[in-house]
């Protein structure tokens, strides 16, 4: 399946090479290279090169003989940031979900939304004041730090972020999935910077996208993080249903919290379908964080995470397929 998605880009990979000069890494095969990377958890491209040189399994899928020499990690990564600077992940996930065996397999009206954060490359330490009044950043116990006032000198696009009340904060990102729900697979993502919003935005922007391409109305699944009312609202004028979770608990100060949601929404079967079928995106960022790259990044600046965040989508959906159809 990856080699027929590979043969239907060639025309999308001789956009990016020039055919003059010194012949440069075949785009399949780094492509190729990448995904052995995610789907083994090779935690970076100079130990990818390392297993590639030895690790005769990883030389055929990438579709290197036995005696062909392996790359220069410096001239694998230039040659990454080419096919990530065309757009190249993008059309390799449509081109995959459009393949024959794998477009039965979604649907084009049910779907769920939910995001994740992704440890940014940069140390605490490297979060320091924007007009320079600290030292080098090492003593900060006890200092009041914001995004506002400060920013990270290793990855100046990461934020300061916090999960939830009561844990740490830390240098993060958002990745963002759209999953269909169906089978459970990834159809979209994209990754944003750590903002109170930008579940939100993100969730927007791809459902937006979506439901221009679908036939009629469609549905999406999300959690109470999302249940606010101008959400709700801009959701409901692009053509999407939104089935999101009550937040109707209490607040901090005792009073209750007025949802967005309400009964004309949540007396339909399909609510709790949703609801239901939702929970099956914790399984794409689970995989992508125990077994794939996700977890911590290796990579810094937006553009670099949501190349790498977008082939652990692809990545993930590589192993679901095999299991839902005949190969």
């Amino acid at each position: 399946m990856v080699r027929d998605v590979l043969h239907e880009m060639s025309r999308s990979f001789a956009w990016l090479y020039s055919r003059e000069g010194r012949p440069s890494v075949p785009p399949e095969q780094l492509l190729s290279a990448l995904l052995i990377q995610v789907l083994y958890g090779i935690r970076s491209e100079r130990q990818l090169m390392e297993q590639l040189d030895y690790n005769l399994l990883y030389r055929w899928f990438v579709g290197l003989s036995p005696d062909d020499p392996v790359w220069n990690p410096t001239t694998f990564s230039k040659n990454r940031e080419r096919l990530q600077n065309g757009d190249i992940f993008q059309k390799f996930m449509s081109r995959l979900l459009n393949h024959p065996r794998v477009t039965p397999l979604l649907s084009d009206e049910h779907f769920s939304v939910d995001g994740t954060l992704i440890e940014a490359w940069a140390s605490q330490k490297s979060f320091r004041p924007k007009d320079g009044s600290d030292d080098d950043g090492s003593d900060f116990h006890g200092q009041k730090r914001k995004n506002d006032t400060h920013a990270s000198t290793t990855d100046p696009e990461s934020r300061l972020y916090r999960k939830a009340a009561g844990r740490e904060a830390k240098l993060s990102y958002m990745g963002h999935a759209l999953m269909d729900n169906r089978h459970g697979l990834a159809v979209g993502g994209r990754v944003t910077q750590a903002t109170g919003t930008a579940e939100r935005e993100a969730s927007e922007a791809m459902l937006k996208a979506k439901a221009k391409s679908a036939a009629g109305r469609i549905t999406v699944g999300e959690d109470k993080a999302y249940d606010t009312a101008d959400h709700v609202a801009n959701l409901r004028d692009a053509g999407v249903t939104p089935h999101v979770t009550q937040n109707n608990g209490e607040t901090k100060t005792g009073r209750h919290r007025r949802s967005a949601i309400d009964g004309r929404t949540t007396r339909h079967p399909g609510y709790a379908m949703s609801q239901t079928r939702r929970a099956m995106i914790e399984c794409i960022f689970g995989w992508g964080k125990q077994h794939g790259t996700m977890r911590k990044t290796k990579l810094r600046g937006v553009a670099r995470v949501a190349g790498t965040f977008m082939l652990n989508l692809i990545a993930y959906n590589l192993v679901r397929i095999p299991k839902m159809v005949a190969i």
